[in-house]
């Protein structure tokens, strides 16, 4: 959606080495409305163009494609766009329980931009964990013609995950949103010490008391779920996934990993 990062910048490596130096590479860059609720960031999501040209042009993207919104739900603002693409499953949990919208306008969106760009191979990140599971599904499901590829998360060397919402952060709350990545460090640990005798529950309480020390944050999830079925799970063992979101201040920020 724009405002390109270092993480964005990973992705464009990930997917020149899939399709070789002849390929042809294709950056999308769209802030889909669909998937922003009335009551979020749609009008303060960053944007800067200008520097996302350039930043694809260092990075060897071939293609820029902008689409307008008239282009991708044309008539919408006359109510004459009623079609959507939903993945009903995947989406249900986490998420797709604080923000119930969401999921539906990104299938709807990145079926549209298959439809119009007609990729080999598309490249999303594990930041977006259940995001990139629910991609994946749909396109399966829909039998489109393309590979989905997940690239690693990209973290500051504090451990924060990269995101564009992150220029949203004051500096105190900068500092305080590594909070999320030190949950994840925390989690792995008691996982190894304690495994199946900690409780899900019993361990989600303790980070969730251990986040919201710090005075900017408040949980909104703590999810521990199998990476395939993104069902929670009834116990820690190895293979778990973990995913978190926390607001910091007025900014709502995501991570996830296996533990």
């Amino acid at each position: 959606m724009g405002f390109l990062h270092e993480g964005h910048l990973s992705l464009c490596r990930a997917a020149r080495r899939a399709i070789g130096d002849d390929g042809l590479l294709v950056l999308s860059l769209y802030v889909n409305p669909t998937q922003f609720s009335p009551t979020e960031d749609l009008s303060r999501y960053p944007r800067n163009l200008a520097r996302d040209k350039a930043l694809c042009r260092s990075s060897g993207v071939n293609v820029l494609f902008l689409p307008s919104n008239a282009t991708l739900y044309p008539q919408m603002d006359r109510g004459g766009y009623s079609t959507f693409v939903q993945e009903n499953q995947l989406s249900a949990r986490m998420e797709g329980i604080s923000r119930p919208t969401h999921f539906r306008g990104v299938t709807t969106v990145v079926a549209k931009l298959f439809n119009l760009v007609l990729p080999e191979i598309a490249v999303f990140g594990a930041k977006d964990y259940q995001q990139a599971a629910v991609i994946q599904r749909m396109t399966s499901n829909l039998n489109l013609p393309v590979k989905v590829k997940v690239a690693p998360t990209v973290r500051e060397a504090d451990g924060l995950a990269l995101s564009s919402r992150n220029a949203f952060l004051t500096p105190p709350q900068r500092l305080q949103a590594v909070c999320l990545y030190q949950a994840i460090q925390a989690a792995r640990r008691l996982a190894r010490q304690s495994g199946p005798r900690l409780s899900v529950k019993a361990l989600a309480d303790q980070l969730k008391a251990t986040i919201e020390k710090n005075p900017e944050a408040k949980v909104d999830y703590l999810a521990f779920f199998d990476p395939s079925t993104l069902q929670p799970a009834a116990q820690l063992k190895p293979g778990v996934h973990f995913a978190l979101a926390v607001r910091v201040g007025t900014t709502r920020l995501i991570d996830n990993s296996r533990l």
